[in-house]
């Protein structure tokens, strides 16, 4: 059986780990596509070889531009790869345009898609994430929500008949991790109590008042904030004269995976508009304050271990509240996922 995987921006290659180990040993013939969405290296490379991802058979380095124009650009040339790999199914990852892209051009080509990380929904039409993620699951053949809420969401779409609930592959590699830099701590450049935070949606940093607002809030928080500074950011912050490192702000770039889980162990909270640091801020049990007005992991706003604050002008009095008292709940799976992804592909028929 061949299975191509198609992923390109840091949150898949996480996912991508975590099914990659478990492919190996299982007779899986396993291709891996890297379109190169995220082509930044603190993006990409450091990230395959930071979580021991086999090297790309296909790195189409499609880099940035217009969803329109990105998202063209893989269609164009995942059709080839495709048709010359002649795949059983096509596997892809989470609600990019790498994720659309590799959908569409397989359902038109009449390969099989998975969909793993299926029926997330944040019900915000104004996401590029929001349509590529429900576009792509009414393409796919397979559905593999991480969660009982995605699940339901696809059985009141219609899809529930296609749909096996497999838990998160994050978890898997966010636990493994963990326990990881515990044994072996590494040196992050910042010690005491801090903050972790990224920002990089194109709603907080494509207005220049929105942005200067939200650094601002920021930069006067009464403890160091470790901002991990997204290319996006730090490109939009030199095109508003915005300066990043001023206050209570220090600036790092983007770390490599073990560094990330780390810094955000150590941190005191974490402060963040992504959809993947909400979710192992609540696998970490660290408190989390989401810069959005949604969030498709509903399950970490329960008990305030992750509070959304699309409002940063009061954000000091939500980031400085004090850690829950209850313990997070294992709603994100045991750390076993990518095995029941692997027996959910093969069992398939397509």
């Amino acid at each position: 059986m061949r299975i191509i995987s198609v992923v390109g921006t840091r949150p898949q290659f996480v996912k991508l780990a975590a099914i990659a180990r478990g492919m190996r040993g299982s007779g899986i013939d396993h291709v891996i596509i890297n379109t190169g969405q995220h082509y930044d290296s603190n993006l990409s490379d450091v990230f395959f070889a930071d979580l021991e991802i086999p090297a790309a058979n296909f790195n189409l380095g499609i880099g940035s531009g217009s969803h329109g124009v990105q998202t063209g650009a893989m269609l164009a040339a995942l059709d080839k790869v495709f048709t010359n790999q002649n795949p059983d199914c096509v596997l892809v990852y989470g609600d990019t345009n790498s994720t659309l892209a590799a959908a569409l051009s397989a359902v038109k080509l009449h390969f099989p898609v998975a969909h793993l990380e299926a029926g997330l929904r944040s019900f915000n039409r104004a996401m590029p994430e929001e349509h590529n993620r429900v576009l792509t699951d009414h393409a796919a053949d397979l559905l593999l929500p991480p969660t009982e809420v995605a699940h339901q969401h696809l059985v009141r779409e219609g899809l529930g008949n296609r749909s096996v609930i497999v838990g998160d592959v994050m978890t898997d590699v966010c636990y493994l991790t963990r326990d990881s830099v515990k044994i072996n701590p590494l040196d992050l450049g910042i010690s005491g109590d801090y903050l972790t935070s990224t920002i990089h949606r194109a709603e907080n940093t494509d207005s220049p008042d929105r942005l200067k607002t939200i650094l601002k809030s920021l930069q006067e928080l009464p403890m160091p904030v470790a901002l991990l500074a997204h290319p996006r950011l730090q490109a939009r912050a030199k095109e508003f004269g915005i300066e990043l490192a001023s206050g209570s702000v220090q600036v790092f770039d983007p770390l490599p995976y073990a560094q990330t889980i780390q810094m955000m162990m150590s941190s005191k909270g974490v402060i963040t508009d992504s959809g993947g640091l909400q979710k192992e801020a609540y696998l970490l049990e660290v408190p989390c304050t989401t810069i959005r007005t949604e969030t498709e992991w509903v399950e970490t706003l329960e008990d305030s271990w992750n509070v959304l604050s699309p409002d940063v002008e009061n954000l000091e009095a939500i980031v400085m509240r004090q850690k829950p008292l209850a313990v997070t709940k294992p709603v994100y799976g045991d750390g076993n996922a990518s095995a029941r992804v692997i027996e959910t592909l093969l069992d398939f028929k397509f």
